[in-house]
C-alpha cells in the first residue's frame, strides 16, 4: 500500500499487508514501485544509464554526496561507476503509479470513512486516524471527502487514544489550512477541544492546547472562544503552570496571545487579572478603543499589586482621558482611575502621573463644560483615596497659579461646595478635609481657611444629617478641629442643644456591637472644651453622666466585646466622665454624682487596665481631681459634750478618743463620699503606674499622688501612706530617668514633700544617684523647678541652710 494504516506498519511485514489488503480489496504495491533508496513508493521516477530506476530527489542526493567527497558517482545498486549522470523521467512508470495511488486512495477513503464511525473498534479507528494524518500532501481529498466531521466525532470516544490522535489529526489538518479551520468553527466543536484542557491525562491537554493554538491563528476562531465560558480562564492557567510540560505552557501562553487580537477576549483577560493585553491597549489603541478598555478597567476590582501594574504602565493614559475626552470618555477613565487610587503605593504613581490638577477643576467646574454631579462625585472618591496615601499635600500644586489643596481659596472653595451640594459629594469632599486636618503639616491651613470662611456652624449641622456617613465624616473633622476652635464648637453647641443631643442619642443606641459612629461621637464630645460649663450643663440636661457611667461599668463587666471600636468607645466615655471631676467644686450636682455612681471606684478600677494607656491617663487625672476634693469632703466626728465637772475641771478630764479617722485627711472618709485615694487602696496602683512605659501616664499617676501631699492636708501622714505603698523607689527612678521637664517637675515637688521626713531625708541622703538627680534639677529646671529642688537638698543637708544660721545670729 501506498498509505499504511498503522503508524508503525512497515513495509516489508507482509503477512499482515495480506491480511489487510484482502480485507479490503486494495492491491499490492509491486516491487517496481518502491525506490531502492527511500523504500517508498515513488512519486518522481527517474533512470540511471544502466536502466535502474529511482526517487528523483533521492538519486540526486546521491549523486551530491560524492561530489562534494570529490569521487566519480556509482550506481546505489550494482556500486559501479557511471559514465553520465543524467537522469531520465520514467513517465511510463509514474503514470502507473498515479493510476495505482488512484484506485488505492479510493479503497482507503472508503475504508477511513467505515472505520470512523462509534461502532469500529479502536485499532481500526487509530488506523484511519493515522492515514487521515499521513495524508497532509492531500488535505484537500480528506477534506472533500467530508472525513473532517467524522474525525472531529472521535473526540467524543470514550478512548483515551483515540481521542489525542484525533486531536492530533485535526492539528495536522489545520495547519495552514483556512478551509480547514472553518469546519471546525462550525457547531461545538472549539467548546469539545476547551473541555479537553480540563481532562486529568497530561497528553490530552497537551494535544488540545497544541490544536487551539492552531485555531487561534484565526480571527473567527478566536472569537469563538472568546464565546465559551471559562475558556480563557483554563488558557491563563495552563500558561501560568508549573506542573504542566513546556510544551503545553509555551502554547497555552503564545494561544492567549493569538486570542488578544479580539477585543472581547481582552476582556475576559483582565476580568481574571491579565491585563497585560488591556494596558498595551490603553497604552497604544486608538481614542475610542482606550476609552472602551477604561470602561472595562473601572468594572473590575483589582487587588493592590494589579493597582499599582495598572498606575504604573495605563496611569498617564488615564489621566489623559479624564483631561481631553467627552463626557462619556471622561466617566470611563474616572471609573478607571477610582479602581487604582484605594491603595497608597498606586495614588502616589497617580499623584506623580499629575491626577489632582483635574480632578480639582472637574470638582470646582461650573457652567456648559462642568461634570454631572454623579461624575463629581467619582472625582471626590478619586481625591478622598489619593490623599489617604500620606503625600506632603502642601506642596504639590493643583491650579494653574501653583495652588495646593491647602490653599485658601481652594478650602474656601472646597467648604463652599460642601455646603452646596448634594450628601454622597459633601461626604466625600469632608473625608478629604478629614485627611488634610489629620497631617501636623496641613491641618493649621484648614482651621484658618475654616475661620475665615466662617463655616464652623454648617459643618456642625453635618452631625445631625440622616446619611450615616455623612455624619460620620463631619464628626471625625470636627474632632480634629476641636483643639484648634473648641471655643466656637462650643459656642455652637450652647446655641442649639440638638447637635449635642444628637450626638448623645447615638451614643446610647444599643445596636448589638459599638459602632464607628458611637466612637466618633463619644470622642467628639469628650475633645469639647472640659472646662466649658455651658457645655456641661448641657450634659447634665441631657443626662449623659449617667448614660456614660453606666456604658462605662457595662464594659468593664464585659457585657460589650467583640467590636473594633470597643476601645476608642471606652476611650471616649472615660473623658466624658472625667470632665465632669473639673466641676466638683462649682456644681453641686456633678458632685452628687459622681457620689451616688461611686465614680472614684470606677476610675479606680480603670487605671488597671494595661494596654490602655490613654485610659490610664484620664483615669489617673480624674482621680487627681477627685482627691483633691478629698480634704472639703472628709466628715469631722461629733464630739461628744463636756459635763458640768468636765467643764469646770478641764484640767482633770482627758479628751475623747476619736478611731477610724483617716490618717491624711484626719476626718471619716470613704472612696464613693469624699473620694478618699487611701480607703479606695488606689495608692498602691498609682504608684504600680509609675514604672509605665508612657510618659504621660507616669505623670498623671504622679499628679494623682501630689494629692495626698497637698499643703492642706497631713502631709507627714501622707508621707507614711506613700512609704507603705512602697513609692519612694519608684517616685526616685521617675526623678533619675530625666524623661520630660514635666516629669523632672513633678518628681522634684513629690520628692521634697517625702524628704521632710527626717528619716527618708536621711535614706535618701546617701543615695548619690538621687542627689545628683536632685542637683541637675536644681541648676538646669526652670524657676519653680529649681526652687524646690534647692529645699529638697537641703533637706539632705546638701546645701546649707543659711536662714536657720541667721535667726541664731545674736542682735
Amino acid at each position: 500500500m501506498a498509505e499504511c494504516w498503522d503508524e508503525n506498519h512497515d513495509v516489508g511485514s507482509t503477512s499482515d499487508e495480506s491480511y489487510h489488503f484482502e480485507r479490503l480489496n486494495i492491491e499490492p504495491i509491486y516491487d517496481v514501485f518502491i525506490c531502492p533508496l527511500t523504500k517508498q513508493v515513488m512519486r518522481d521516477p527517474v533512470s540511471l544509464e544502466n536502466g535502474h530506476t529511482f526517487e528523483r530527489e533521492a538519486i540526486e542526493k546521491w549523486f551530491k554526496e560524492y561530489k562534494d567527497i570529490g569521487r566519480n558517482p556509482v550506481c546505489p545498486l550494482t556500486q559501479r561507476e557511471l559514465r553520465s549522470t543524467e537522469l531520465n523521467p520514467s513517465m511510463a512508470l509514474r503514470n502507473t503509479i498515479e493510476e495505482w495511488n488512484a484506485r488505492n486512495g479510493a479503497a482507503q477513503l472508503d475504508m477511513a470513512r467505515r472505520s470512523l464511525s462509534p461502532g469500529s473498534a479502536e485499532t481500526d479507528i487509530l488506523r484511519a486516524l493515522h492515514y487521515c494524518q499521513k495524508s497532509r500532501s492531500n488535505r484537500h481529498v480528506i477534506r472533500n471527502a467530508e472525513l473532517i466531521p467524522m474525525v472531529i466525532d472521535m473526540l467524543r470516544s470514550s478512548s483515551r487514544r483515540v481521542r489525542c490522535k484525533a486531536l492530533e489529526t485535526l492539528r495536522v489538518m489545520v495547519e495552514d489550512d483556512d478551509d480547514n479551520k472553518e469546519i471546525l468553527a462550525e457547531g461545538d466543536t472549539v467548546w469539545t477541544i476547551v473541555k479537553l484542557l480540563s481532562h486529568k491525562q497530561y497528553k490530552e491537554r497537551e494535544e488540545a492546547i497544541a490544536l487551539l493554538f492552531e485555531l487561534s491563528k484565526s480571527e473567527t476562531l478566536c472569537e469563538k472562544m472568546s464565546s465559551i465560558n471559562g475558556a480563557i480562564l483554563i488558557l491563563d492557567g495552563l500558561a501560568s503552570s508549573k506542573l504542566e510540560n513546556l510544551a503545553t505552557v509555551e502554547n497555552a501562553e503564545k494561544t492567549l496571545e493569538n486570542l488578544e487580537k479580539c477585543e472581547r477576549n481582552v476582556r475576559q483577560m483582565a476580568e481574571i487579572g491579565r491585563l497585560r493585553p488591556l494596558l498595551t491597549v490603553l497604552h497604544e489603541g486608538s481614542s475610542e478603543t482606550k476609552i472602551s478598555m477604561a470602561a472595562v478597567l473601572g468594572e473590575l476590582v483589582l487587588n493592590n499589586e494589579l493597582q499599582v501594574l495598572v498606575a504604573w504602565y495605563a496611569g498617564s493614559s488615564l489621566i489623559d482621558i479624564i483631561k481631553y475626552s467627552n463626557t462619556e470618555g471622561r466617566e470611563a477613565g474616572l471609573k478607571a482611575l477610582n479602581q487604582i487610587s484605594s491603595y497608597e503605593v498606586s495614588a502616589k504613581i497617580l499623584i506623580g502621573a499629575g491626577i489632582l490638577p483635574p480632578l480639582v477643576k472637574d470638582l470646582f467646574s461650573v457652567g456648559v463644560n462642568a461634570l454631572p454631579m454623579r461624575l463629581k462625585e467619582v472625582s471626590a472618591t478619586i481625591l478622598a483615596n489619593i490623599i489617604n496615601s500620606g503625600n506632603d499635600f502642601d506642596s504639590v500644586p493643583v491650579g494653574p497659579e501653583h495652588q495646593t489643596l491647602v490653599s485658601e481659596d481652594v478650602i474656601h472653595n472646597f467648604l463652599h461646595l460642601i455646603s452646596n451640594t448634594r450628601p454622597t459629594l459633601a461626604c466625600k469632599l469632608l473625608q478629604v478635609l478629614v485627611v488634610l486636618t489629620s497631617s501636623p503639616t496641613t491641618v493649621f491651613s484648614v482651621v484658618s481657611g475654616v475661620k475665615n470662611s466662617g463655616a464652623t456652624v454648617s459643618l456642625v449641622q453635618f452631625v445631625e444629617a440622616p446619611q450615616i456617613d455623612l455624619r460620620l465624616a463631619s464628626i471625625k473633622l470636627l474632632r480634629n478641629l476641636s483643639p484648634y476652635i473648641g471655643q466656637e464648637l462650643a459656642s455652637c453647641l450652647r446655641s442649639s442643644s440638638a447637635p449635642l443631643s444628637s450626638q448623645i442619642k447615638v451614643i446610647s443606641e444599643s445596636i448589638g456591637g459599638i459602632s464607628e459612629e458611637q466612637a466618633a461621637a463619644v470622642g467628639f464630645l469628650a475633645d469639647l472644651p472640659e472646662r466649658d460649663m455651658g457645655i456641661m450643663k448641657l450634659m447634665l440636661d441631657e443626662k449623659l453622666f449617667q448614660l456614660v457611667t453606666l456604658r462605662i461599668v457595662g464594659i468593664l463587666q464585659g457585657d460589650t466585646t467583640g467590636s473594633c471600636f470597643v476601645t476608642p468607645y471606652l476611650e471616649g466615655l472615660v473623658k466624658v466622665l472625667a470632665r465632669f471631676t473639673f466641676a466638683l467644686s462649682s456644681e453641686p450636682d456633678v458632685l452628687e454624682l459622681c457620689q451616688e455612681y461611686n465614680v472614684a471606684a470606677i476610675f479606680i478600677d480603670l487605671i488597671q487596665l494595661n494596654g490602655l494607656h490613654y485610659v490610664q491617663i484620664v483615669s489617673a487625672t480624674a482621680l487627681e481631681n477627685l482627691s483633691k476634693e478629698s480634704k472639703n469632703l472628709s466628715k469631722l466626728p461629733d464630739l461628744p459634750k463636756a459635763g458640768f465637772c468636765a467643764s469646770i475641771f478641764s484640767c482633770l478630764t482627758r479628751p475623747p478618743v476619736v478611731t477610724g479617722l483617716c490618717r491624711v485627711h484626719h476626718g471619716t472618709c470613704s472612696i464613693k463620699e469624699s473620694f478618699c485615694l487611701v480607703e479606695g487602696q488606689a495608692v498602691e496602683k498609682l504608684v504600680y503606674l509609675l514604672d509605665h512605659g508612657k510618659e504621660k501616664v507616669v505623670e498623671a499617676a504622679l499628679a494623682a499622688l501630689s494629692s495626698l501631699l497637698d499643703d492642706e492636708v497631713d502631709i507627714e501622714k501622707g508621707v507614711e501612706v506613700l512609704c507603705e505603698a512602697e513609692g519612694l523607689n519608684p517616685i526616685l527612678n521617675v526623678l533619675l530617668q530625666k524623661r520630660t521637664e514635666n516629669l523632672k517637675r513633678r518628681a522634684v515637688w513629690l520628692v521634697e514633700r517625702l524628704l521632710c521626713n527626717d528619716e527618708l531625708a536621711f535614706r535618701v541622703s546617701g543615695d548619690p544617684n538621687a542627689t545628683t538627680a536632685l542637683a541637675d534639677a536644681f541648676q538646669h529646671g526652670d524657676y519653680r523647678t529649681r526652687q524646690i529642688a534647692e529645699r529638697a537638698l537641703k533637706h539632705i543637708n546638701k546645701i546649707p541652710n543659711f536662714s536657720g544660721v541667721f535667726l541664731n545670729i545674736p542682735h
